[in-house]
């Protein structure tokens, strides 16, 4: 035959010898091994061998990739259990004991896949003596048969399977480093190394989720973009299975119920049986207030308030069942409080503002707010103090108006703001330097931390006093100026709506550092000072009143009128001028600077008793829907009193427990008062350090506008002061008053009743954290608006954290769910839960019928 013609020249003996011999010595070789009592060479592995070894490596990586496995398996003592397919347990009744790693080939024994095993081209030859080497090294030392090389690629393969924190999964067990992954846009943090950055993905490895005999559900993702375009065929099959178990609601449950788990994630749902103890709540002290003045002018009202129904927390399926769009004029900008046109229209004068104050309506809305056109996640700071979307904030009224001032201008797709304001027009940091110039004894960020603006424009006062070191709570009336706290708001700047008009602000008295006002346009000196005694309430001891305005500085009559008039009204006040500045070509505006005084002497001293002091039973600190009186309180002389000597310097007063507070004093959770403020201030800073920040799958670095809804001793805001966050301390009226703990450590927050609506604009808050509020606040309202209410404030994408008895954060749960949020993780301890969920665009298409 041609085939066997090629070589025409007659072959060599020799060689036809030497043939014949090696087919003896194989012959003989294969006595040898047939009649051998042990086995140690298996089977050739052929090339269909090699690929099904590919293929139950696709399988592992299918599995990986959603975090399923289908047994009970048990490590230790915990138990694990997922869920998984029926045909993924079937796939796994046929494979072997030993499990592999989807990336890396590395079994979970610790022996690594050698590539020739993996099929698809690979040397028959090279993939035997591979195979056989494997074999033999199972029952001799594992590093015995690995030469140098190998060695490092094992190395090199331990080293990455460290480093991406990769899932080993199999009928075996499951790996003590399984991860699990959460979505995440850049779960990257600066100045933080807590959080693992794989692309787009923060993980929680099982070691930190788990907590002892709790439940843990975590929201399965995808791989990041740069991972999937990397991955085979069968990976891509896996990740579309793992889109469509997201779509389905799928989840996976931990149930550890026996290990020995972290001190810190046990603390996560440790519920701290709290009560009022030595503090007293913001609605007994407004309500005796409101008793003790009744009774002093010996007047009995016409009419009571009508008390919200104790209607309790109910089943919110029924009423969640359709949402609808609200119908409102305010459209996207619906604050329920403060657009409530039927009760304005109903008001007898708008004298003293009253139709900007808060008038909420009889009941709390259900209705969800729609979002503007083409919104999208805000700019992040520090970026967004100089410029946001317009499209989320689609208001160009106030950039014609005060465009001349430096206040905002439109840039395109940009709202821009320069840092300029009508008393500041070369920008906000030389306007507060030069307030420091005129008065070096205000020291911002040491002596003077908490600071209240009024009439705060864009709020770009506040927002540059960061740079200071000061915190500022900025806060003008709704539409007196086009958005402006909205603007403020999405800049990431402090920032309330609310008016000096009739009553009080919803703070503690005694509390701010400094009080400051540039041109805010609110008329100090008439109603016999009411507004300015209002500030007096409001400021320490010993805290000074800033105010750049036109009377100060220009000698027009009506500004000559003014001057005169704030001048002999802080005289009388016992306010000291302890600056002035006159107005200059460069700066264009003027300064003054009083100050309240420390104690009481001038008071006891005034000639003239105008204004009157306040009657002793006059409590400053009653401030929830209490009316303005023209009065003012007598500073304390004891000095073991609140108000009697100034806070430490920042940032040493952060984490020291007021020296007002003694263990005389029984604290929110029953022990001493300064023991509690002090456990309660270690609890935080476990619970954000492990868990917040390295394990709830949160990017902070999209986070910068806070909100704790039940803060009690602004434990939380104090554990994140280093981040670039800020955070609304809220104290509920209900609850101990704390407040003022808060306000002396530096920090802020204000007074609120969830069973109304709280003052700001939709689109608020990028996360809202909430322990324990919901379940106290079934005696007296429904859980189902208080949710809509948080669906308000939050932004799309934001995140809402809820600590809770297990009852109630199931039925939270059952509503958001029911809003199209996504639940990113649930966890349940015996009857204390926690849950993390995320807001979505999702917005009903139906509106509400008037």
């Amino acid at each position: 035959m041609a085939l066997f013609d090629r070589n025409q020249r007659q072959r060599s003996p020799l060689c036809s010898t030497a043939t014949f011999v090696a087919f003896a010595a194989l012959c003989l070789l294969g006595l040898w091994v047939a009649s051998s009592p042990e086995a140690v060479v298996p089977a050739a592995i052929s090339l269909a061998s090699a690929e099904k070894a590919a293929a139950a490596r696709a399988d592992v990586r299918e599995e990986d990739s959603s975090i399923d496995a289908t047994n009970t398996v048990k490590q230790g003592s915990a138990n694990v259990v997922a869920e998984t397919t029926a045909a993924a347990a079937a796939g796994d009744a046929a494979k072997g004991d030993q499990t592999f790693d989807d990336e890396n080939g590395r079994t979970e024994g610790g022996e690594v896949v050698k590539p020739g095993s993996g099929g698809g081209g690979g040397d028959t030859e090279k993939g035997a003596e591979e195979a056989a080497a494997e074999t033999d090294n199972a029952s001799k030392d594992a590093a015995g048969g690995l030469d140098a090389k190998e060695t490092g690629a094992e190395q090199a393969a331990a080293t990455d399977t460290k480093e991406s924190g990769a899932a080993v999964a199999g009928r075996g067990g499951m790996a003590k480093n399984l991860t699990f992954e959460f979505d995440d846009e850049n779960g990257k943090m600066d100045g933080v190394d807590l959080v693992k950055d794989d692309g787009n993905k923060t993980r929680i490895s099982e070691e930190s989720a788990k907590v002892e005999g709790a439940a843990l559900t975590v929201k399965p993702v995808g791989k990041s973009a740069a991972a999937a375009a990397t991955d085979t065929d069968s990976a891509s099959t896996a990740s579309s299975d793992e889109e469509k178990r997201q779509q389905d609601g799928g989840e996976q449950q931990l149930h550890a119920a026996e290990a020995a788990l972290p001190t810190v994630q046990a603390e996560l749902l440790t519920e701290r049986a709290a009560q009022n103890g030595s503090f007293t709540t913001q609605a007994a002290e407004s309500t005796e207030e409101k008793k003790n003045r009744a009774e002093t002018t010996k007047k009995k009202k016409g009419k009571k308030g009508k008390k919200k129904p104790a209607a309790g927390g109910g089943t919110a399926s029924s009423a969640s069942a359709a949402w609808k769009l609200c119908n409102s004029s305010a459209g996207a900008d619906y604050i329920p409080c403060l657009d409530n046109e039927a009760a304005i229209r109903k008001l007898k004068t708008d004298k003293h503002y009253e139709h900007r104050e808060r008038h909420c309506p009889a009941a709390a809305p259900t209705c969800l707010v729609p979002a503007p056109p083409q919104y999208r996640d805000p700019i992040r700071w520090p970026h967004s103090r100089d410029k946001i979307w317009y499209h989320n904030v689609p208001h160009t009224g106030l950039a014609e108006y005060k465009g001349h001032q430096n206040w905002v201008r439109v840039s395109g797709e940009h709202l821009t703001f320069p840092g300029g304001g009508t008393q500041f027009k070369h920008g906000a940091l030389r306007y507060i330097d030069l307030i420091q110039g005129a008065l070096p004894a205000v020291a911002w960020g040491r002596r003077s931390r908490v600071v209240l603006d009024v009439g705060c424009g864009v709020a770009s006062f506040g927002g540059y006093l960061f740079d200071r070191g000061a915190l500022t709570m900025s806060l003008a009336p709704k539409d007196e100026h086009e958005a402006q706290v909205q603007f403020a708001l999405e800049r990431g700047i402090p920032a309330i709506s609310a008016v000096m008009g009739t009553q009080r602000l919803p703070f503690p008295g005694g509390v701010f550092d400094v009080v400051h006002c540039a041109r805010c346009r609110v008329p100090w000196h008439i109603d016999s000072g009411m507004l300015l005694l209002e500030l007096n309430r409001l400021l320490r001891p010993g805290g000074v009143f800033v105010w750049s305005a036109t009377p100060v500085y220009q000698k027009l009559p009506d500004d000559v009128e003014i001057w005169d008039g704030m001048t002999k009204l802080t005289a009388a006040m016992c306010w000291e001028m302890v600056a002035r500045t006159k107005h200059t070509v460069d700066d264009q505006v003027g300064v003054a600077i009083f100050r309240k005084p420390e104690n009481n002497a001038c008071y006891d001293k005034r000639p003239q008793k105008e204004p009157p002091l306040c009657e002793p039973s006059d409590d400053p600190n009653a401030a929830w829907n209490i009316k303005l009186r023209a009065c003012m309180h007598r500073v304390p002389e004891d000095p073991a009193v609140r108000g009697a000597r100034w806070p430490a310097p920042w940032p040493a007063r952060l984490g020291k427990a007021p020296y007002w507070l003694d263990s005389s004093q029984t604290g929110v959770y029953g022990k001493p008062a300064p023991e509690d403020f002090a456990a309660d201030q270690a609890h935080w800073r476990k619970v954000v350090r492990s868990s917040y920040l390295a394990g709830m799958g949160i990017d902070w670095g999209s986070v910068r506008n806070v909100m704790d809804m039940r803060a009690v001793y602004g434990g939380l805001a104090a554990a994140l002061w280093e981040m670039k966050v800020w955070v609304m301390n809220v104290v509920t009226i209900d609850s101990p008053d704390t407040l003022p703990v808060i306000y002396e450590r530096g920090l802020f927050g204000i007074y609120h009743d969830w069973c109304e609506s709280f003052s700001t604009y939709p689109r608020s808050y990028d996360l809202l954290h909430a322990d324990h509020l919901f379940s106290k606040l079934k005696p007296r309202c429904k859980v189902l608006p208080v949710v809509v209410e948080v669906d308000r404030i939050l932004r799309p994408n934001g995140k809402l954290i809820v600590r809770d008895d297990k009852a109630t954060v199931d039925e939270i749960q059952s509503v958001v769910r029911s809003l199209q949020w996504e639940v990113r993780m649930t966890v349940s301890k015996n009857k204390e839960a926690m849950l993390c969920a995320r807001k979505t665009t999702w917005r009903p298409t139906e509106v509400e019928t008037r």
